[in-house]
C-alpha cells in the first residue's frame, strides 16, 4: 500500500517555506505537514486573501510535494491549559494580546476555529490528486494540541480529589465542543496529538477526553507513538482500539532505558539529550518504537494517509544528502 512520507515542518519553521521546500525534496520525502506557525502556513491570510491558497499549492506543486494536513500544536495548547509567561513564547502577538489568561484562551480558540476555515478553503484549493488520496476523502486534517487545565495535577500528591480531575475533562468539553462544531460544520477533522500536558496522554485518559465531548465526530487522532513508549504505555493497543479516528501519523522514535536512571521518566528537569536520562527522542529506526508492528496494524485498517516524520533527535545532525527517508 503506497503512502506519501511527508516531513512535519514544525521543527524548520525558522527557515521560509521557499527555501525548506527544495531541502525536503533533497532529502527524499514526497511532501510536508504544515505548521500554522513560521510563514508555512498563515491562517489569517488564508481566510483574508483570495489567491493565498492557491499561491501556496503551486509553491508546493513547484517542488513537487504533497500536502495532506496542517497542523495548529502551538494555539490548541492554549485552549485549555492554565496560561503563564511560558505561553508568550509560543503564540503569536494577536493571540497573545496582553497576555490576560482567559483571554488568551478565547482568542485562542477563535483562532483553532478559523484553522479550521482555513484549512476548509486550503484543501478546496487542492488539486484533484491530492483529494483523492486525503485519508478520510472529502475531509481537510488539522493536527494539533489541546493543552490541559488539570496537566500540572499528573502526580496525586497534595491529594487531588476525583471531582477536580473530573471537572478538567468538562473543562476541555466546554471549550472544545463549540471548535469541534465549527470543524464539522466546515468537514473538516481535528486530530489530536496524544501527548503530555495535553488533556489526553494515554489509553485511559484518552478514553476520558472522548467520553466528556461524547464522541464528537469531528474529533480524531495524530498518532505519534514515541509519546507512549517511554511512559510504559500499549501505543499498538492504542490503534486497536482508536483507529477509526486515526487521521494523521506522526513517524517519530523514542528510546529508552532498560536500566535504572538517574533522571526518569518526568526527566529530572534536564534538558533532551542529557546523558543519565531514561528517555529521548530518536530518529525513525534509532529507538525502540515497533514500527513494523505499527504499519501491520494500519494496513489492516486500511488507513491511507501520510507518514509524517517529525524529526527531534538531540544526539545526531541530519544531513540534506542522506538516503530517502525510506531506506
Amino acid at each position: 500500500m503506497s503512502r506519501s512520507i511527508c516531513l512535519f515542518t514544525g521543527q524548520w519553521a525558522d527557515l521560509p517555506l521557499e527555501s525548506l521546500l527544495p531541502k525536503v525534496k533533497a532529502m527524499g520525502f514526497d511532501g510536508v505537514e504544515l505548521a500554522c506557525w513560521g510563514d508555512h502556513f498563515d491562517v489569517g491570510r488564508a481566510l483574508r486573501e483570495d489567491d493565498y491558497c492557491a499561491n501556496k499549492w503551486a509553491l508546493l506543486a513547484q517542488h513537487g510535494m504533497d500536502c495532506f494536513a496542517i497542523s495548529t500544536h502551538l494555539v490548541g495548547q492554549a485552549v485549555c491549559d492554565r496560561i503563564d509567561e511560558r505561553h508568550e513564547s509560543i503564540l503569536p502577538p494577536d493571540v497573545w494580546g496582553d497576555g490576560d489568561p482567559a483571554g488568551v484562551r478565547t482568542r485562542a480558540a477563535g483562532e483553532v476555529k478559523d484553522t479550521a476555515r482555513a484549512a476548509r478553503r486550503f484543501f478546496d484549493a487542492a488539486p484533484d490528486s491530492i483529494k483523492e488520496r486525503m485519508a478520510r476523502p472529502g475531509k481537510a486534517v488539522v493536527n494539533g494540541f489541546t493543552g490541559s487545565s488539570i496537566w500540572h495535577l499528573l502526580y496525586s500528591f497534595p491529594p487531588v480529589a476525583p471531582e477536580t480531575i473530573e471537572n478538567g475533562f468538562k473543562d476541555f468539553a466546554t471549550a472544545w465542543k463549540p471548535i469541534l462544531d465549527v470543524f464539522e460544520q466546515h468537514d473538516v477533522l481535528f486530530a489530536l496529538e496524544v501527548h503530555p500536558t495535553e488533556i489526553a496522554f494515554d489509553i485511559a485518559s484518552t478514553r476520558r477526553a472522548l467520553a466528556a465531548i461524547e464522541g464528537h465526530p469531528a474529533f480524531g487522532f495524530n498518532y505519534d507513538p514515541s509519546h507512549f513508549g517511554y511512559q510504559g504505555v500499549d501505543y499498538l493497543a492504542f490503534l486497536e482500539e482508536f483507529g477509526d479516528r486515526v487521521h494523521n501519523c506522526h513517524m517519530k522514535d523514542v528510546w529508552w532505558s532498560d536500566k535504572l536512571s538517574e533522571a526518569g521518566v518526568f526527566g529530572g528537569h534536564t534538558d533532551f539529550g542529557t546523558p543519565g536520562r531514561h528517555w529521548d527522542f530518536r530518529s525513525v529506526g534509532r529507538g525502540k518504537v515497533d514500527f513494523e508492528g505499527i504499519l501491520r496494524i494500519l494496513n489492516r485498517l486500511e488507513y491511507k494517509g501520510p507518514l509524517s516524520v517529525e524529526w527531534e533527535d538531540p544526539g545526531i545532525c541530519l544531513l540534506y544528502t542522506s538516503p530517502s527517508p525510506r531506506d
